[in-house]
Formats: structure tokens, C-alpha cells, sequence
């Protein structure tokens, strides 16, 4: 099932009332997983730039959309690789500050997958 999300601000995010202190990933089967941001800051310093191997975590089979929430003033990008990845996959994938990416997230239906950076 598909989780709620509650609200966002620098440093958290609440999900179906419970709040985490880090970047998270849900799956498609509504898990909620702690980021593995260590993908992309291995390879670029930063784990606001995401790189191939961390969008291949994001990714699952069967995916439709993907939403990434940016941070709470939009500072994460995709890397080239990672977009051409999503592409290749057939994966809708949108970007938006993390605070405009949960209202996007808790209205959007079907096979989602989501990754929210809570700081920056």
C-alpha cells in the first residue's frame, strides 16, 4: 500500500506519521528505506548530483514513474547517465523541491517509486 506523507521540513520527513531523519526511497510496495546516497557521493563528492548506480537502486522492474524530491530548496540533480537510464527503462521521472514532491506524491496513482533528499 502506498504511504502517506505527512509533511516535510530542513532535516525530516514524515511518513504516515512517522518521521525520519534522513534522505528515504519507497518502494513500490510502500517500504520505506533509508537512502543509499553513498552511490552517488562515492563518484561525485555530493550526493546532490545521482549518479548511474544510485538510480539503478532507485529504479525496480515495472516502475512507471519515479519522483524525486530535490531537497527543500531543489539543490539535487540527476546525472546525464542517470537520466538516460530512466529513459531507457520507459520510467517518467519528475524533479521537484522536496516540499512540492510529497503534494505530487501523495496525488499521483500506480506503480511509483519515490526518493526524497530532506535537507538543502
Amino acid at each position: 500500500m502506498k504511504p502517506k506523507i505527512d509533511s516535510t521540513s530542513f532535516g525530516s520527513i514524515t511518513v504516515n506519521g512517522e518521521t525520519f531523519k534522513y534522505d528515504i526511497l519507497i518502494r513500490l510496495n510502500g517500504q520505506v528505506e533509508k537512502r543509499e546516497k553513498g552511490l552517488s557521493k562515492e563518484l561525485y563528492g555530493t550526493s546532490h548530483k545521482i549518479s548511474l548506480d544510485e538510480a539503478k537502486h532507485i529504479y525496480e522492474e515495472g516502475t512507471e514513474k519515479i519522483i524525486i524530491g530535490t531537497g527543500q530548496t531543489g539543490f539535487v540533480k540527476l546525472s546525464e547517465e542517470a537520466e538516460d537510464f530512466f529513459t531507457s527503462k520507459k520510467c517518467g521521472i519528475e524533479l521537484f523541491p522536496t516540499p512540492w514532491a510529497i503534494e505530487r506524491w501523495n496525488e499521483l496513482e500506480g506503480r511509483i517509486t519515490a526518493m526524497f533528499h530532506i535537507t538543502c
